[in-house]
């Protein structure tokens, strides 16, 4: 197919954490006007039914253990389509320009000189403390938030991406910071060995999300001590770990809400 009454541009939209009430009003008018959509495998079914009857939907996500679309064919694809004379939506899940693919497909766009917007979204941390019931800063206790991600690009084939120093982890991390962890993965105890070898202390409240703000949502309050004996919630997930932490709601799929206190114990 190919569209050239007017010039195609390629819009970089955030989708948010998942619940569709989260999405931009600009996300929204821009997901409705789009020609073709390709979006990440955790965008909802809610919010990729705002996309017009007539558009093009691919699914071009990135799942662990799973066959999946490179990032050179993402990128070929926006371009191809752009040149078309479509609108594109590339919709990534939170916001794009944390621990996304938006760079590389930045690059790729200037570098065929195709013109594009970014659209911010809702990152999973704000999600994620919301279903807790906490902040992220909190004066006195926590002045700044630090965003690492517990899954790094190897830069050298075959490099091991599993130490903190090669993550690109900071050595130390002040104790009124609250650390957040995107892709934690399930090896808490060596999660917890970093972050400790980081300056965090044994007793320090970790918050684990998985699935913030849908209805699958749950939240399990625990210690850096005792991160490694925690169940392992399904992904998508996050590791909150600071003094903020220390107040949050823990909640399953199938009980209330019950006091942090209680889930430590």
């Amino acid at each position: 197919m190919r569209k050239e009454a007017m010039p195609g541009k390629v819009h970089i939209v955030g989708a948010g954490p998942g619940d569709p009430e989260l999405l931009t009003l600009r996300g929204l008018r821009t997901l409705e006007a789009a020609d073709v959509v390709l979006h990440d495998d955790l965008v909802s079914r809610e919010i990729l039914a705002r996309t017009p009857s007539t558009a093009a939907i691919f699914n071009v996500g990135k799942r662990c253990g799973r066959k999946s679309t490179s990032q050179e064919e993402i990128n070929a694809l926006l371009v191809a389509y752009a040149g078309a004379g479509f609108q594109v939506v590339r919709l990534h899940g939170g916001d794009p320009s944390i621990f996304g693919r938006a760079g590389e497909e930045i690059r790729a766009l200037r570098e065929a000189a195709v013109d594009f917007e970014i659209v911010p979204g809702v990152t999973a941390p704000l999600a994620a403390a919301a279903e807790a019931g906490i902040p992220l800063t909190e004066r006195h206790v926590a002045s700044s938030v630090l965003f690492l991600t517990g899954h790094h690009a190897a830069r050298v084939e075959g490099e091991d991406t599993g130490s903190a120093a090669r993550r690109g982890w900071p050595a130390s991390i002040p104790p009124d910071t609250t650390v957040v962890v995107y892709m934690p993965g399930e090896e808490y105890t060596r999660l917890a060995d970093d972050l400790a070898r980081a300056g965090l202390a044994a007793d320090t409240p970790c918050l684990i999300v998985s699935s913030a703000s849908t209805a699958h949502a749950q939240t399990l309050v625990t210690t850096l001590a005792r991160l490694g004996e925690a169940p392992r919630l399904p992904a998508p997930k996050l590791l909150i770990a600071g003094a903020v932490a220390a107040s949050a709601r823990a909640r399953s799929e199938d009980e209330a809400s019950v006091p942090a206190s209680q889930q430590a114990d």
